[in-house]
């Protein structure tokens, strides 16, 4: 009598122990994605490929392609097509990925699924037909060899830094922004993601910032605005005898012409609009997106002066000032904008608050200008006609064992200000004015990716004090080696041609870079180097990611699979269940210290995200984009003592997103539903932070 097969062969030709429980497991994950989950199937299924594996092979030993013959012959011929094309298509994936791995030759880390679709979708380069003709080792290579050239300016030898900059791509541990990606070696050439340009009181000026955005956009880039100069609503016109629309009647312009543009095709276009608090139309400017679907592009956010805060701590009034002339035009009491701002940051999600002057105390050019507004996520405040590249280090990527590897760490940071550095020189600006202002300061933004995965594999949970701790030492030390670095280029290269107006001419004897450091919201590049969102906390352990024509990959954080697996309480009906709301917490069956260490963002206490920016900021150059995840049933209060800490701990900015509080998010707790319950929901892009579509992802 045939019997089970005590071993498999492995596609390396290695002959392991056959376990059935992976069948099972890969099985249930197709019925999820397709039709959403029946263990009992996938039982009788496993069970039908084995007693086929019993027949067809009773003395020898399969092969792992075999077995997945199989499955999918015997899918089809119970007559569950749907899932075998499902189980077929995963599987052709996988081929493919471990393609790539042997093209790239690296062996870890390696591209996800999702991975591979984001980077065929929007990344790697298509011809006139729109089929893509490049590989993601090709994309490394050509945006390595295009950011390489910038050595030859300065004597040194661009093969080797292609080499590097390949190196710490392909194996991604560090990942440039977007349009770095995207633009890189063709013929389009703009590499920045973020700009602020200026919007001053005229015609001429509102509807060239108009044209010169959608330049900037339809490369990829993200635009930031300050709307405080437009003289107010019903403020008299001189020129024509009428009144004034107002800042907000304007800013309608910009968000038109972003929806028309689309960002080029690459990504979603998406603006920050800022207004001081002592604006005229503030209050208006605070009630604008209650409306649905108004001023869709934009990020909003209320420029919060020192003089502001100083009212709202003594519950006293405040001068709102016209721009146009500077005349005083009344008084509001601050505590009541403020809860104004809290309320409809409830709502909403915005607006989100900048406190301005807390930002220019840190300005490193202060006698160049005064900052006004940042871009689109507010990581970078910059001054008008002022762009910066960003890049992120994937941390994960970084830990050996139990441990951080700082040699490792320290190289990555030294090799990814040199790139970034490269970028400013090899970059085709849209704009002379651009060009002159970033060539002034050469403002660079190194971040940090995967941090939430790098606390996992340290065993620290997110929430915790100690976290807070190794957050505050990490970026410490990328700040620390950033700057050595910076110095070091300009010892060779010379310092940016404002550093004798700048506040490190005392502090150091030569700077490359005004600003060296950023942390970003990185959600495409993350996808990309399959790691946590910038310093975010993961968003859920098991989810449904909607992908290309409407089909679904079931994923389950593949460091929470491996420890379940460790501690023997792994099954696909445990990820099941899990993924009705992506938490842990209440799941039966799942160890308590595993529980406190996978935390999401929603299990996590409002002011933890406040602690954890507040020490990422306190060793970041420019600043700190995060968002503060809010379950529905949070209160006003909730909001406003978010925004409270955020002040008191010396945040640049805070945003927070209560969820359900957009009719369009990104991520959706209980959107998919079928007779076996409801499932968390997630776009193809989304790895965490703000779960709107009005964030875009700059990486």
């Amino acid at each position: 009598m045939a019997s089970i097969p005590k071993k498999i062969i492995k596609r390396d030709g290695r002959v392991v122990d056959f376990d059935p429980s992976r069948i099972k497991d890969a099985v249930h994950k197709a019925f999820i994605a397709v039709e959403l989950g029946d263990g009992e199937k996938a039982e009788r299924i496993t069970a039908e490929v084995v007693r086929t594996l019993e027949e067809r092979h009773p003395p020898g030993i399969p092969s792992v392609e075999e077995v997945q013959d199989l499955v999918v012959g015997v899918l089809k011929d119970k007559g569950y097509w749907k899932v075998a094309e499902e189980y077929q298509s995963y599987r052709k994936k996988k081929e493919e990925l471990r393609r790539l791995k042997r093209e790239l030759g690296i062996a870890e880390p390696k591209l996800t699924v999702n991975a591979l679709e984001v980077l065929s979708r929007r990344y790697l380069l298509s011809d006139i037909e729109g089929r893509v003709v490049e590989t993601p080792a090709q994309m490394f290579k050509r945006v390595a060899k295009a950011i390489s050239k910038a050595d030859e300016k300065y004597g040194g030898n661009p093969k080797t830094s292609e080499n590097i900059f390949y190196g710490m791509m392909a194996r991604l541990e560090f990942i440039p922004n977007s349009p770095t990606l995207f633009n890189a070696g063709t013929e389009h050439g703009q590499l920045s993601a973020c700009f602020v340009l200026p919007v001053e009181d005229s015609l001429e000026s509102i509807f060239s910032a108009v044209k010169n955005t959608a330049l900037i956009e339809q490369t990829g880039g993200g635009v930031g605005f300050d709307f405080s100069r437009l003289r107010p609503k019903g403020d008299i016109v001189k020129s024509t005898k009428g009144v004034a629309s107002g800042p907000i009647s304007f800013m309608r312009v910009f968000d038109t012409t972003t929806e028309v543009i689309k960002a080029g095709g690459k990504r979603r276009g998406a603006m920050m609009a800022i207004l001081r608090v002592d604006h005229p139309d503030i209050v208006e400017f605070i009630t604008c997106k209650r409306n649905p679907g108004f001023l869709s592009n934009f990020n909003i956010s209320v420029a919060v002066t020192d003089e502001f805060m100083k009212a709202l701590e003594d519950d006293g009034e405040y001068w709102l000032v016209n721009p146009r002339n500077k005349e005083k035009m009344g008084r509001l009491r601050a505590k009541e904008v403020w809860n104004m701002i809290t309320k409809s940051a409830w709502q909403t999600g915005d607006p989100g608050v900048i406190f301005i002057d807390e930002v220019n105390r840190h300005n490193p050019t202060p006698e160049v200008g005064r900052i006004e507004s940042t871009n689109p996520c507010g990581e970078v405040p910059l001054l008008p006609y002022e762009s910066c590249n960003l890049g992120s280090i994937n941390l994960s990527s970084m830990v050996e064992g139990s441990e951080l590897n700082l040699e490792k760490l320290r190289k990555t940071i030294w090799n990814a200000v040199h790139f970034l550095d490269n970028v400013i020189d090899v970059n085709s600006y849209p704009l002379k004015e651009i060009e002159m202002m970033t060539l002034a300061n050469r403002k660079i933004g190194l971040g940090v990716m995967g941090f939430a995965d790098m606390l996992i594999k340290l065993g620290i949970p997110y929430n915790s004090e100690e976290a807070l701790r190794i957050g505050e030492d990490v970026m410490k030390f990328v700040e620390e080696e950033g700057h050595k670095a910076s110095v070091q280029l300009a010892e060779a290269r010379g310092s940016f041609p404002n550093f004798d107006r700048s506040i490190w001419k005392g502090r150091y004897h030569a700077m490359r870079n005004a600003t060296v450091t950023t942390i970003a919201p990185t959600g495409s590049i993350s996808i990309i180097a399959g790691c946590s969102s910038g310093i975010e906390p993961i968003f859920a352990i098991s989810f449904m990611r909607n992908v290309l024509g409407g089909t679904r990959l079931f994923e389950t954080n593949p460091l929470f699979e491996v420890i379940a697996k460790e501690r023997s309480f792994y099954s696909a009906d445990l990820l099941e269940e899990i993924a009705k709301t992506g938490s842990v917490r209440g799941v039966q069956g799942i160890p308590e210290d595993i529980k406190k260490l996978f935390v999401t963002a929603l299990d996590i206490q409002p002011e933890w995200h406040v602690k954890m920016q507040a020490v990422f900021q306190k060793y970041t150059d420019n600043a700190v984009s995060k968002t503060v995840n809010l379950p529905a049933d949070s209160s006003v209060d909730d909001v406003r003592k978010v925004y409270d800490l955020a002040w008191k701990l010396k945040c640049k900015g805070i945003t927070v997103f209560r969820y359900g509080s957009k009719p369009e998010q990104v991520l959706y707790v209980g959107k998919v539903e079928t007779k076996e319950g409801k499932f968390i929901s997630v776009e193809s892009e989304y790895a965490g932070g703000c779960p709107t579509q009005t964030c875009p992802f700059p990486g």
